[in-house]
């Protein structure tokens, strides 16, 4: 491969498993074991027959998980042990035999680039969220799925133009990544009053004010004290 499909390929990787792990090894496995693509010898295990049957079955699990309100920020939440360190280790394995100090900064831009791309994925779906309809879950889900597919497929067959968009979408986190952290700080914080609006209703109603009778012995007359 020239340095441009390196390049693509070593980033689209790592971008593509801070998204979606289990999608991106599938696909490339794939392509690797029906011969579409000649893989770098680091990355030709994922054709092992082992490893795609790992990967699908995590992606199938992924599948349905990613698309519950609350599970899917849980999901990603644990996810970020596993994509992270995968893109760059994957990162590292596609720059191939270039030598040891390319491999070290494939893995470092990878890392980060998968990063990136998990912490946009997580941050916009905590905001999903607080929508309490599910169809925008899904719709966010499957849109991500084709994206990881297409952006490979990019990546492999059109690496300029992969390029081209990775950097688009570097400037658009960027941009919207401020504005997510925004977002989530303002969710959590009307939660917080919610529910302390809520502890305080139930501990005014489970201590009722306390009401005494006293009698004035000079007058003679009752007088009701209420204590708070």
């Amino acid at each position: 491969m020239d340095i441009t499909q390196t390049i693509a390929l070593t980033m689209g990787v790592a971008w593509a498993s801070g998204i979606n792990l289990y999608a991106a090894i599938l696909m490339l496995g794939y392509m690797g074991a029906s011969g579409n693509i000649e893989l770098p010898p680091d990355l030709q295990v994922l054709s092992d027959p082992l490893v795609m049957v790992a990967a699908g079955a995590m992606y199938g699990i992924e599948f349905f998980a990613d698309k519950i309100p609350g599970v899917d920020t849980g999901w990603d939440a644990l996810s970020s042990f596993i994509r992270i360190p995968a893109g760059a280790i994957l990162a590292a394995g596609a720059v191939g035999d270039i030598g040891a100090g390319a491999q070290l900064a494939a893995a470092i831009a990878g890392g980060t680039l998968a990063t990136g791309s998990h912490v946009t994925k997580t941050g916009t779906r905590v905001l999903i969220n607080t929508s309490p309809e599910p169809v925008t879950n899904w719709f966010a889900s499957v849109g991500e799925d084709v994206a990881v597919i297409a952006g490979l497929w990019t990546a492999l067959y059109h690496p300029a133009l992969f390029i081209v968009l990775l950097v688009l979408f570097i400037l658009l986190s960027i941009w919207l990544l401020p504005k997510i952290w925004r977002g989530i700080k303002k969710a959590f914080s009307f939660l917080g009053r919610l529910s302390g609006n809520s502890k305080a209703g139930n501990n005014k109603s489970a201590d009722p004010p306390v009401t005494t009778i006293t009698t004035d012995p000079v007058n003679a007359e009752s007088i009701t004290q209420k204590k708070p």
